[in-house]
């Protein structure tokens, strides 16, 4: 416990706390809060001026990251006849309907992301208990539940990233990895963030980010300037 003190206390000595960072600023300093022996992943953190318990205000969605998440990403598809062809000439990892849905009733969830066509859904109905804590239902929202399987196995190997507020208003989201370059970093970063601001519901009024942070796996926070934030259109 004592060494994971240390190490915190020597991390945030390289943080400002009084500052609030801008987007160049905030992506140049990750490279020296590295501390771990893995890639770690890059979070981004917003609190929203939204109630998610109305309707009207829940934020969820979808954006493809410029430069990927550095992550590999398992894809699980839904899907019968041509449609099961077209997604394993995309590079799903698995694909299935009955077969499927029996081994996630078995516990084999061994996916990231799944992928359904409409006319599957009424089956994947079946695991939604299992599937929906996982935050792995297909959505329309977030473009998993398609007739173009093709584009959405590409979008969920290259990078996408599905957000959804919570509900105290939080989104978080990791937008690649400490090893990215800095500016594959802040393109990602501004390429989420434009996401969230085109995501603002209409019935969302005065500020709508009140808050944002950037931080590693295993770093302390850093503050953003939501001036800037809110301005990344």
């Amino acid at each position: 416990m004592a060494k994971t003190t240390k190490r915190r206390a020597m991390l945030l000595e390289k943080i400002d706390g009084e500052k609030k960072y801008s987007v160049a600023e905030a992506t140049a300093l990750l490279a020296d809060l590295k501390s771990a022996k893995f890639d770690e992943t890059v979070e981004v953190a917003l609190n929203l001026n939204v109630d998610p318990r109305h309707a009207d205000q829940m934020i969820r969605g979808s954006v493809v990251l410029p430069n990927g998440t550095g992550k590999t990403v398992r894809v699980a598809v839904f899907a019968k006849g041509a449609k099961a062809d077209e997604a394993k000439a995309a590079g799903a990892d698995i694909v299935g309907s009955d077969d499927l849905i029996e081994q996630i009733k078995e516990g084999n969830i061994n996916f990231d992301a799944v992928i359904a066509t409409p006319d599957m859904m009424g089956v994947i109905g079946k695991v939604a208990r299992v599937l929906g804590p996982k935050g792995l239902m297909p959505n329309p929202k977030t473009g998993t539940v398609t007739m173009d399987v093709t584009q959405a196995v590409n979008d969920a190997k290259g990078g996408k990233v599905n957000f959804r507020v919570d509900k105290k208003g939080n989104i978080h989201a990791g937008i690649g990895k400490v090893s990215f370059s800095r500016e594959k970093l802040e393109e990602n970063f501004r390429t989420f963030v434009k996401a969230i601001n085109r995501a603002k519901p209409a019935a969302a009024k005065g500020r709508y980010i009140l808050n944002g942070a950037v931080s590693l796996t295993m770093s302390p926070s850093v503050t953003l300037d939501t001036a800037e934030l809110l301005e990344i259109k």
